[in-house]
């Protein structure tokens, strides 16, 4: 529904005023490498092959796979911006804000990996078809049926993911989200702690509302809805724009 592209919009146009005099890549090329041609594609295109797997644990005690992707989109998206590459800065660019949007998604919180790879009885990577990334085959039809039904039917383990994340979709689409706006003390701070502390301090406010939980239990709320357009959508913003911006004081002071 274009929720990472409105994200990728928004954050763009705060960091005309950011970094106004910045050489950063267009808008447009940017999202080129969103849809198809970004993380999501490879899903449909190569399943389980170099697959993005963009989950995170806010209340994790170690580090996870997560942080590495946004550390290596980062340092790439400096290398890119000081190379003066725009078209390679702008996959950077667009894959790094695709990696933190959904590390701070709620939906991306819940353990998905370790739900589905006990429904499977095997490993997620061995999910090598559409057919397989779809269909759960059971040891009876009866089986195959309950596994999926815990899959795709009500309250179901994707059922619930999308329907979480269509109605995030489509409570962001019509809204300028100027909260989302970094302000001096972000900066600061952002340029002090680096772009993971950001993203790890944002993800744990963001988890202590429980969105999806209360999702998961009622529904879409009055409540919810607010929390989504007031405190969720504003930080993963405030986010991106961060990032893109630290990116870019970095390419500066090495070039």
């Amino acid at each position: 529904m274009g929720a990472h592209q409105k994200i990728d919009r928004v954050a763009w146009r705060m960091l005309q005023t950011l970094a106004p005099d910045a050489d950063f890549p267009d808008i447009k090329l940017l999202l080129h490498f969103e849809g198809k041609n970004g993380p999501d594609g490879v899903k449909r295109k190569s399943p389980a092959k170099d697959e993005p797997w963009h989950y995170y644990n806010p209340k994790s005690t170690v580090p996870e796979p997560l942080l590495e992707d946004i550390t290596d989109h980062y340092h790439n998206l400096v290398i890119e911006l000081r190379r003066k590459n725009n078209e390679r800065a702008a996959f950077e660019a667009a894959w790094l804000a695709h990696a933190l949007v959904d590390g701070l998604t709620p939906a991306h919180h819940y353990p998905y990996e370790e739900e589905l790879a006990k429904l499977r009885g095997t490993g997620n990577e061995t999910r090598t078809s559409v057919r397989e990334k779809i269909v759960i085959t059971g040891d009876t039809t009866l089986d195959t049926l309950a596994k999926n039904w815990k899959v795709w039917g009500a309250k179901g383990l994707m059922t619930a993911h999308y329907q979480f994340e269509w109605g995030v979709a489509a409570l962001m689409k019509p809204l300028r989200f100027k909260k989302g706006m970094p302000s001096e003390v972000d900066m600061v701070a952002a340029q002090k702690d680096g772009v993971v502390a950001v993203f790890e301090i944002a993800a744990r406010e963001i988890d202590s509302f429980a969105m999806y939980e209360q999702f998961y239990r009622f529904g879409w709320t009055k409540r919810l809805a607010k929390e989504v357009r007031q405190e969720l959508a504003p930080r993963i913003i405030k986010v991106v724009a961060l990032a893109w911006y630290l990116a870019i004081q970095e390419a500066e002071k090495k070039a």
